[in-house]
């Protein structure tokens, strides 16, 4: 694979180091050349789409005419950025463009999400998940339980002690909570298991929107999730970031005007659906729905 490394020193960095470029008055094409390098490893840098050798760095540094307290800060990214996570340990079962996705996941410290197909990825039950993973073709049943492994490892985060977990707010459409999936049994353990982390979990909020509410700004954006990265020591806290999915790839913004736009979507989300309780007990009367079909 050839992103590797964590992903959110790798993005700091690639931040950084363009800022830097700009600082110097240096458009891309002039850097590459100065470097001796091609304007697509520029652009792979700059894009935190690979990790950057501290050698290198240096050398960015000097053509930039960076300061030495900057040019510290770059290499010490540089460095961390080479610690692997704990998702390579699943090698392929990741595909590279949800990599980035992964390790922001475990970054963050607030995660806002809106769903109006599946029911999200960290609240999955096993049983859902094979149901999931079974629905692209050609599947062994190795690759799926690899699958449902990584998955299971990721929900982990929303338990962890040390770094804090990281608050989960979640909208998901009545819909999804009434299309089955799978056994009619596991199916009401999934319903049971959004129920029963709205008490258990004091950092996860699992709300439901209704059917009853019409066309809404979301319907055109599909799912999403909002992140957003807490202050670490000295240094900025990581942009905020929204991602969403395709079938063969992502999409990640940042940009201020962006994120403005999707937070302001998400805000009439969670305003519109059912609090918590009301959510609860809607999960709770279609389980009781399901006995007399």
């Amino acid at each position: 694979m050839a992103s590797t490394g964590s992903s959110v020193p790798r993005r700091q960095l690639g931040r950084l180091l363009r800022q830097a470029r700009d600082e110097a008055g240096m458009p891309l094409e002039a850097a590459a050349k100065q470097l001796e390098w091609s304007r697509a490893r520029m652009y792979r840098i700059e894009g935190a789409q690979t990790s950057v050798r501290t050698h290198d760095v240096e050398l960015m540094c000097r053509i930039y005419g960076t300061s030495d307290e900057m040019r510290s800060v770059l290499v010490a990214l540089a460095a961390e950025s080479k610690s692997r996570g704990w998702w390579h340990a699943y090698g392929d079962a990741i595909p590279e463009w949800f990599e980035l996705y992964v390790g922001l996941e475990a970054a963050a410290s607030d995660l806002r999400q809106y769903e109006p197909a599946l029911i999200p990825g960290l609240l999955q039950t096993p049983e859902y998940m094979v149901a999931v993973f079974q629905t692209k073709p050609g599947r062994t049943p190795d690759e799926i339980a690899r699958n449902v492994a990584l998955r299971m490892e990721r929900q982990r985060l929303l338990t962890r002690r040390a770094p804090a977990a990281p608050r989960l707010e979640v909208v998901i459409d009545e819909s999804v909570i009434r299309r089955p999936i799978g056994e009619m049994e596991g199916w009401r353990q999934q319903l049971a298991h959004l129920a029963n982390v709205n008490q258990s979990l004091p950092n996860v909020s699992v709300r439901v929107l209704p059917m009853g509410v019409g066309p809404h700004r979301a319907s055109v954006a599909g799912a999403f999730v909002v992140l957003d990265f807490p202050r670490i020591s000295t240094r900025p806290a990581e942009p905020s970031t929204v991602y969403s999915e395709s079938l063969t790839g992502s999409l990640y913004l940042d940009r201020p005007g962006e994120v403005a736009t999707y937070i302001e979507v998400w805000s009439t989300l969670w305003g519109a659906a059912l609090d918590e309780r009301a959510s609860e007990d809607l999960l709770s009367n279609v389980i009781k729905e399901s006995y007399n079909e």
